[in-house]
C-alpha cells in the first residue's frame, strides 16, 4: 500500500519514478498480486492514469486488464475499473474534445492510437464475446462501462465488430435487452450502441427489427413526449432511420406491423407554432425522414404504393397537409413537409385526388396547389422552398392524367375565371417573368403537365395570350419561341427549350404548328451552327434536340419542311457530324448526370437549376432515335416504313388470333363449367335414384310381410265366426251414421244463424238505402234486393231438402236399431238379404251426404257473394252519406256568404242615404215591377 501511496503522489524521498515506470509497476502488481484488494487498487490507479497517459497505459496494461475481465468475474468493482480503463484507452472522444489551440496532428495521432488499441483488442474475437457476456451483469458499475466500451469499439472498427456480434450466439439479443433497462443512462447509451451496430449491416438490421425493436423504440418516443421530447427521442429516431434505410425487408415489416399508424400523433401541431425549440425541429426532421423512407421513389413500386395507401387510410397524409397549410411553422420544417407530401402522393391516384381537394385556410379559400405555386414563382421566397414546391407539383402530376387535364384546363379560354387566380395563370406569369428562376420552374412545371399525355399537348395548342393592347393574341407556342429569339438568360432559354421539346415530342400536330412559323427553323439552324462559348453549348445542344424532334416526328404535312428537306437543311447549313456533336453536349454536361440520379430537384444554388429528371429520361430516349433519323437516307426510311407496315399487319393478325384464342378460352371455360354443373346434377340424380330404389325395395318387403299377415288372419277368421264379423260391421256403420247426422245438425244450426244475421243486415240496408238514395239509384238497389230474395229462396229450398234427408236418416236409424235389437239369429238367407239391404242403404246415404256437402259448398259461395254485395252496398251508402254532408256544408257556407253580402249591401245603402242619395229598397223595386206587369196585362 506504501507503494500505491507513492504512485498516487504521497511524500517520498529519493528520485521520483517516471510515468512509464509507475505504470509498469502497477501492471506487475495487477499480474502478480494474490490479494483481490491489491489488484483492485492497482487497476483503480491505472484508470486514473489512463486519460493523461493513454499510450503508456494502453501498451502495457491491455493484456492484464483483459485477464482481469476473465478471472475476476465475481468482483463487480474491479470489473468496472478495468472496463473504464479500457474505454479510456480505446475511445477517441476525449481527443475530439481537445481545445482549438492543439493542432490537428495531435488529434490524428489520438485517433490512430484508438484504432491501434482497438485492433489489438480484436485480435481475439473471444474478447467481444466476453464483453457480451458481461452485459448480462445487472450491476451498474459493470454494465454501463461495458456498453460504452462496445460503442467505442464499433466506432473504431465497426465492420469487424459487427461480424463478431453477428456470429455470436444471442449477441444481438443481449444488446437489445439494454432498451428494457430501467436506468435511463444505460438505456440511452444502449441506443447509441445500437446505432453504431446497425450502420450499413442489413443482416444485423433485420435481426434487431425482429427482436421487437420497432415496438420498443416507438414506446420510448411516446414516453419521452414524441416531437417535444429531448435527445433520447432523436437517438431513437436515428436508430429507426438506420433500420429502415435501404432495407426493404424491415420496411415491409414496419408497414405490416401497423407502425405507420403510430406515426400520425407525431405530426399533431397546435394553432400557435411559434417558438419551436431546436430539438423539436431536429426531431420533426427525422420523423419526416422516416415517412419519406417508406415512400421513397427508389423503393419497389409495390412497397411504395402500399405504404402510400396506408398513410392515406390512417390519416397521416391529412395530418401532413394540415402542417403544410398551418401558420407559424419554421421554414425548414415547412420545406421538408412539402417534400414529404410530394413523395406520399407521387404516383398514387387516390392521394393525388385528395391533395387536389385540400384548401388553404384563406379568405376566400384557395386550393393548396395554387398557394404553393404562388410561392414557387415568387422570387422573394427561399430557394429551397421553391425547389420543394416544384417537386411537389411534379409529384402531383406524375402518372396523373386527370390532374394534368385540370391544370391545362385552367389555361383554356372557356375555363378562365377573371375573378380568381388559377394554376395556369400562375404558370404563365412565371413563364414570362423577369426572374430567370421563375421562368425555369414554370417551364418545367408546365412540361410535367404534358408528360406522356398526347391529349393535353394538343389542347395546349389552343391557348392564346394577349401580349399588349391593340395587337392580336398569339399562341403560347409562338410566345415561347419569341422569348427564345430575344436572347434572354441561359437558364430561361434552357427551361423554354425543355418545355418545347417535351411539348412537340410524339405529337405530329404540335410539330406542324411549330414548323408553321417561318422563323423557327432558321433560328434553330443559326443557333446550332454558330461557334459560341462554353455556356452556350448547352443551349446549342437543346436546339439540336428540338430540331431533331421536328425531323423524327414530322408527318410531312408542310411541303417546305418535310423530313427530307429538313435533313438536307441540316446537312448543308450545319453538317451531320457537327449536328450530332452538338446534340451530344447535353448528356456530357455535369448537371445532366446529377439531375438523372433522382426525381427530387436538389441544387446547391439557383444557377445550377438547368436540368429536370424527367427531361433527362426523354433525352436518353430520343438521342439515339434522332441520330439514326438524321443519318438515314430516303430509301432506308421507305424500307423502314414498309417494315413498320408489315409489322403492324403482323401485329394486327397476332391481335386477331389472340382475341380468337381469348374467345375460345372463354367458351371452353363456359363449357367446363356446364360440364361440371351437369356432372354434379348427374351425381345428385344417381344418389336420388339409388335412394328411391332402396325405398321401393323396403316397401315391397313391407307389402309382402303385410300380405302374409293378412292371409293368415283371414284364414283364421273364416274358420271361426262369420256372423260376428257382419254384426260388428253393422255396429261400426251405425256409429258412423250417427256422427254424420250430428255433424249435419250442427251445420244446419250454423246456417240458420248466419241466414238470420244476413236477413237483419239486408233489412237494415233496405231501410238505409230507401232513405238515402234518390230516384237514380233505385233500379240498382231493386235488382240487388231481387238477387237477395232469390238467394233466400234457394236457401229455404236447401233447408227443406235437409229436413227431408234428416227424416229419412231418422227412419233408417230406427230400422237399424230395431234390426240390431232382435235377439233371434236369422237364417243365412235372411242375414245375407239384410246385409245387402243395409249396404245399399249405406251407399245411398253416402251419396246423399256427398250431395249435402256440395249443397253446403254452394251455399257458402252464395253467402260469400251476398256478403260482398252487402259490403258494396255499405260502401255506396257511406259515399252517399258523405256527399249529403258535403252538400249540406256547402249550402251552409253559401248562406253565410249571402248573409254577409246582404249585410254589406245594407250598410252601403245606409251610407248612401246618409250622404243624401236616393236609394230604392228591394220592396220598392218589387212593387214597381209588379205595377208595370199589371199595366202590361191591361194593355194586352
Amino acid at each position: 500500500m506504501n507503494f500505491l501511496r507513492g504512485v498516487m503522489g504521497g511524500q517520498t524521498t529519493g528520485p521520483q519514478p517516471t510515468e512509464a515506470e509507475t505504470i509498469q509497476k502497477l501492471c506487475d502488481r495487477v499480474a502478480s498480486s494474490t490479494l483481490l484488494e491489491d489488484r483492485r487498487d492497482a487497476v483503480r490507479a491505472l484508470k486514473s492514469l489512463s486519460k493523461k497517459y493513454r499510450m503508456e497505459v494502453g501498451v502495457q496494461s491491455m493484456d492484464h486488464l483483459i485477464n482481469i475481465l476473465q478471472t475476476d468475474r465475481t468482483d463487480s468493482e474491479i470489473l468496472g475499473y478495468a472496463l473504464d480503463t479500457l474505454y479510456n484507452v480505446i475511445s477517441n472522444d476525449e481527443e475530439e474534445e481537445q481545445d482549438e489551440s492543439e493542432d490537428e496532428n495531435a488529434q490524428k495521432q489520438g485517433d490512430d492510437a484508438g484504432t491501434k488499441f482497438t485492433e489489438k483488442f480484436l485480435q481475439d474475437p473471444e474478447h467481444i464475446t466476453l464483453l457480451l457476456t458481461l452485459l448480462e451483469e445487472f450491476d451498474f458499475h459493470v454494465r454501463w462501462p461495458c456498453v460504452k466500451l462496445l460503442t467505442a469499439l464499433l466506432k473504431n472498427q465497426g465492420i469487424q465488430v459487427q461480424g463478431i456480434v453477428l456470429v455470436s450466439p444471442m449477441g444481438v439479443s443481449r444488446l437489445m435487452d439494454l432498451l428494457a433497462d430501467s436506468r435511463e443512462v444505460i438505456r440511452n447509451d444502449g441506443l447509441l450502441l445500437l446505432q453504431q451496430l446497425t450502420k450499413g449491416n442489413a443482416a444485423i438490421q433485420k435481426i434487431v427489427a425482429f427482436e421487437n425493436a420497432f415496438e420498443r423504440l416507438l414506446d420510448i418516443i411516446t414516453e419521452e413526449g414524441s416531437s417535444d421530447g429531448g435527445i433520447v427521442v432523436e437517438d431513437c429516431l436515428l436508430l429507426l432511420v438506420n433500420l429502415l434505410k435501404n432495407n426493404s425487408s424491415n420496411q415491409n415489416f414496419f408497414k405490416e406491423g401497423s407502425y405507420i399508424q403510430r406515426m400520425k400523433p407525431w405530426f399533431e401541431v397546435g394553432e400557435d407554432n411559434s417558438g419551436w425549440s431546436a430539438q423539436k425541429v431536429t426531431n420533426l426532421h427525422l420523423m419526416l425522414q422516416l415517412v419519406r423512407l417508406m415512400v421513397s421513389p427508389v423503393n419497389s413500386p409495390g412497397a411504395t404504393a402500399s405504404s402510400q395507401k396506408c398513410m392515406y387510410q390512417c390519416g397521416l397524409l391529412q395530418q401532413l397537409c394540415t402542417i403544410l397549410m398551418a401558420t407559424g411553422v419554421p421554414a425548414d420544417i415547412l420545406t421538408e413537409t412539402i417534400n414529404t407530401v410530394s413523395e406520399v402522393i407521387r404516383g398514387s391516384q387516390v392521394n393525388q385526388d385528395y391533395f387536389a381537394s385540400v384548401n388553404a385556410p384563406s379568405n376566400p379559400p384557395r386550393p393548396a396547389i395554387v398557394v404553393l405555386l404562388m410561392s414557387m414563382v415568387n422570387e422573394r421566397q427561399p430557394f429551397v422552398l421553391r425547389c420543394a414546391v416544384l417537386y411537389c407539383f411534379q409529384c402531383f402530376l406524375y402518372k396523373n392524367q386527370k390532374g394534368q387535364g385540370e391544370i391545362v384546363a385552367t389555361l383554356l379560354p372557356s375555363t378562365i375565371d377573371a375573378n380568381s387566380i388559377s394554376a395556369g395563370q400562375l404558370l404563365c406569369g412565371g413563364l414570362f417573368s423577369p426572374d430567370s428562376l421563375s421562368n425555369w420552374c414554370a417551364a418545367v412545371a408546365l412540361a410535367h403537365a404534358l408528360q406522356d399525355n398526347l391529349t393535353q399537348k394538343e389542347q395546349l395548342l389552343r391557348v392564346q395570350l394577349a401580349t399588349s393592347l391593340g395587337k392580336p393574341p398569339v399562341s403560347l407556342l409562338q410566345q415561347c419561341t419569341n422569348i427564345l429569339s430575344q436572347g434572354s438568360k441561359v437558364q430561361t432559354r434552357v427551361g423554354l427549350l425543355m418545355l418545347l421539346c417535351t411539348w412537340i415530342s410524339n405529337c405530329p400536330i404540335a410539330v406542324t404548328h411549330f414548323l408553321h412559323n417561318q422563323d423557327n427553323v432558321p433560328f434553330l439552324t443559326a443557333q446550332i451552327s454558330e461557334n459560341l462559348g462554353e455556356d452556350e453549348r448547352l443551349v446549342q445542344g437543346l436546339c439540336a434536340l428540338l430540331l431533331g424532334i421536328c425531323v423524327y416526328y414530322n408527318d410531312n404535312s408542310l411541303e417546305n419542311y418535310t423530313k427530307e428537306k429538313l435533313k438536307q437543311l441540316i446537312e448543308k447549313r450545319i453538317g451531320k457530324e457537327n449536328f450530332i456533336e452538338k446534340l451530344g453536349f447535353i448528356t456530357k454536361h455535369e448537371l445532366y448526370s446529377r439531375a438523372a440520379l433522382k426525381p427530387q430537384p436538389v441544387f446547391l444554388s439557383p444557377e445550377q437549376m438547368l436540368f429536370d429528371h424527367e427531361f433527362t429520361r426523354l433525352v436518353k430516349e430520343l438521342e439515339g432515335l434522332i441520330t439514326k433519323a438524321v443519318h438515314k437516307s430516303s430509301e432506308e426510311e421507305k424500307k423502314e416504313e414498309e417494315v413498320k407496315k408489315t409489322l403492324e399487319q403482323h401485329d394486327n393478325i397476332v391481335t386477331q388470333y389472340k382475341e380468337l384464342i381469348r374467345e375460345q378460352d372463354a367458351q371452353i371455360q363456359e363449357l367446363k363449367e356446364k360440364v361440371a354443373s351437369m356432372t354434379t346434377q348427374t351425381e345428385q340424380l344417381q344418389a336420388t335414384v339409388s335412394q328411391q330404389q332402396s325405398q321401393i325395395q323396403q316397401h315391397k318387403d313391407q307389402y309382402n310381410i303385410l300380405k302374409l299377415k293378412l292371409g293368415k288372419e283371414n284364414q283364421s277368421q273364416s274358420n271361426n265366426q262369420g256372423d260376428t264379423q257382419v254384426n260388428g260391421l253393422q255396429t261400426e256403420e251405425l256409429s258412423q251414421l250417427r256422427e254424420q247426422l250430428e255433424e249435419l245438425r250442427r251445420q244446419q244450426t250454423l246456417l240458420q244463424t248466419q241466414l238470420s244475421e244476413k236477413d237483419a243486415v239486408i233489412d237494415s240496408l233496405k231501410s238505409a238505402t230507401q232513405a238515402a238514395e234518390g230516384p237514380a239509384g233505385g233500379s240498382d238497389n231493386t235488382e240487388l234486393l231481387q238477387e237477395l230474395e232469390a238467394l233466400k229462396n234457394q236457401v229455404q229450398s236447401h233447408l227443406a231438402e235437409i229436413g227431408h234427408l234428416k227424416a229419412e236418416r231418422q227412419e233408417l236409424q230406427r230400422r237399424a236399431e230395431a234390426a240390431s235389437s232382435d235377439t233371434a239369429p236369422p237364417s243365412d238367407n235372411s242375414s245375407d238379404a239384410t246385409n245387402a239391404e243395409l249396404q245399399s242403404r249405406l251407399a245411398a246415404q253416402t251419396s246423399e251426404t256427398e250431395k249435402l256437402k256440395e249443397g253446403r259448398s254452394e251455399l257458402e259461395k252464395q253467402l260469400a257473394s251476398a256478403t260482398s254485395t252487402v259490403a258494396i252496398l255499405q260502401t255506396e251508402k257511406s259515399k252517399l252519406q258523405t256527399e249529403v254532408q258535403e252538400s249540406k256544408k256547402e249550402q251552409d257556407d253559401l248562406l253565410m256568404l249571402l248573409a254577409d253580402q246582404d249585410q254589406k249591401i245594407h250598410s252601403l245603402k245606409q251610407r248612401l242615404k246618409d250622404l243624401g242619395e236616393t236609394v230604392e229598397d228591394e220592396d220598392d223595386i218589387d212593387a214597381r215591377d209588379q205595377t208595370s206587369d199589371e199595366e202590361d196585362e191591361d194593355e194586352d
